[in-house]
């Protein structure tokens, strides 16, 4: 059975301390879960420039790493019946496009796998409108697909978590940030995260700095295609607004347990997010490309989670196909490995550039974690 000896664990902080020691970030957090066990639970650094010490119990922003949380929210409505993979939106969202377009071909299935070919439109660049949800779903309505639904694997940054959130409403009658709230992190004891922050909390969130934060963060040869304005994420107005895809607010430690749960076959603790068949079915490659629409680069989906397996990913080196997670814009990363049982999640304030430097730094530590628990 694979484990972490105390030899081993201090290895591991010493990796993760050498990165706050080199400046890649003013401040992060490590959690690990070893079969069903926290085992690893770091914290270093600051929360910002001139912030103060970040604990285990600091709370960050989570950007993209927020979509497998509204993703199992989605998930456990297929469980319940009330929607299927395979149903076309339009059956639980009539105003989403018209009858007889290419539009109403888009199904829950390609939602889930950043396939249903609006990956981007002009709501991605007015965020003044992000804490509406009615303009959400409006720009949602009116936007038409720059691919063929079904035909082009794009990861759609925020637009995922428009439509997953909207069709959590539609299928459950809660805003999804409730839904998830009560559905999933409350169940599984997840009692530091959330999707934005709730109105009686204060907004203690970890200062974003680092790579370009003072503008914009963007790689002109690999990633996003439009710059992320990174110094609107550090406003208290986008920390309590609902974005699915984007504003989590959370720790490693709840993320890894988060992946813990779904590495174990959906359940742990006596707490059941999912079914095992569910899990399976989330967690296999659903889509695949050499060169992903909006990203540039090589990209394997499941259903709402990244599949691992490809050269230079974030699950590390040496990673399965069958290892899940996201990643978080330059900031965060969390995986499952079910054949290993184990939840890892690294979250930090510092942002770097977005390729292959983020890549590597997330992946040396994926390695450590994997290479010590197979010694």
């Amino acid at each position: 059975m694979p484990y972490l000896s105390a030899d081993d664990i201090e290895q591991l902080r010493a990796q993760f301390d050498r990165q706050l020691d080199v400046g890649l970030h003013h401040g992060a957090q490590l959690a690990v879960y070893v079969d069903g066990d926290l085992v690893v639970d770091f914290a270093g650094g600051s929360t910002g420039p001139d912030g103060d010490e970040t604990t285990p119990e600091t709370r960050h922003l989570l950007f993209s790493c927020t979509k497998p949380f509204a993703g199992v929210g989605l998930h456990q409505l297929v469980e319940q019946g009330e929607l299927d993979y395979d149903d076309r939106v339009v059956e639980h969202w009539p105003e989403f496009a018209d009858d007889g377009t290419q539009k109403a071909s888009i199904t829950v299935r390609q939602v889930l796998s950043h396939t249903a070919g609006i990956p981007f439109g002009e709501f991605d660049d007015q965020p003044e409108r992000w804490g509406d949800w009615d303009a959400v779903v409006a720009a949602m309505e009116d936007i038409e697909p720059v691919f063929e639904p079904g035909t082009t694997p794009a990861y759609h940054a925020t637009n995922y978590g428009w439509l997953v959130g909207e069709l959590v409403r539609r299928c459950s009658g809660q805003p999804v940030e409730e839904y998830v709230a009560e559905n999933v992190f409350e169940p599984l004891g997840m009692g530091d995260t959330g999707i934005g922050l709730r109105d009686d909390e204060p907004d203690t969130v970890a200062t974003l700095a680092g790579y370009e934060t003072s503008e914009r963060c963007h790689d002109v040869e690999e990633g996003l295609e439009d710059p992320t304005d990174v110094a609107a994420f550090n406003q208290e107005a986008t920390h309590r607004a609902v974005i699915p895809a984007a504003n989590g607010i959370g720790t490693a430690r709840d993320m890894a347990r988060f992946y813990a749960c779904l590495a174990n076959g959906g359940s742990l603790d006596g707490t059941q997010l999912l079914t095992e068949a569910t899990v399976d079915e989330a967690t296999t490659t659903h889509a695949e490309t050499e060169s992903d629409g909006t990203l540039s680069r090589p990209a394997r989906y499941g259903l709402g989670v990244w599949t691992g397996g490809l050269a230079a990913d974030m699950f590390g080196a040496a990673s399965k196909e069958r290892m899940f997670g996201h990643a978080g814009l330059g900031s965060s990363f969390g995986w499952g490995d079910p054949e290993l049982n184990v939840g890892f999640a690294l979250v930090t304030n510092g942002i770097r550039e977005e390729s292959f430097e983020h890549a590597a730094r997330v992946g040396q530590l994926s390695d450590a974690v994997r290479l010590l628990l197979q010694d």
